[in-house]
């Protein structure tokens, strides 16, 4: 069954105040932390899955946008922020075939040097 948790929450940052870049900010940093909370010795399978899940299902709306010829944005980064989604789901593959906690950090630091990113610019 199809969770609709990464568009609700697109949906959520979206009917609140602020840029479109800070929203997709937002939505980035919230994936970043369920991500962090994985490393807990606490967290279980299930818990790394959906937080790996969340954060596949925001970049899969991210480079859905991207990929749109009428996206405002430089033809060149939009490759290189859609390079980054493929990254991501082949390495958020990796991680639920090897559940590897540590693995995260990756997926984690793309998403908060991009928000970062998003911020700084909008």
């Amino acid at each position: 069954m199809y969770n609709h948790s990464a568009a609700r929450a697109y949906q959520d940052a979206s009917s609140h105040a602020g840029s479109p870049r800070e929203r997709e900010a937002a939505l980035l940093i919230k994936a970043a932390a369920k991500l962090q909370r994985t490393k807990s010795p606490e967290c279980t399978r299930e818990q790394l899955d959906e937080a790996l899940t969340f954060n596949r299902k925001i970049w899969t709306l991210f480079v859905g946008e991207l990929m749109s010829e009428t996206h405002e944005m430089p033809k060149e980064l939009r490759q290189n922020l859609v390079n980054l989604g493929i990254f991501t789901f082949n390495h958020t593959l990796r991680i639920m075939t090897e559940p590897d906690k540590a693995s995260v950090d990756s997926l984690i630091n793309i998403n908060r040097n991009i928000a970062e990113g998003l911020r700084a610019d909008g």
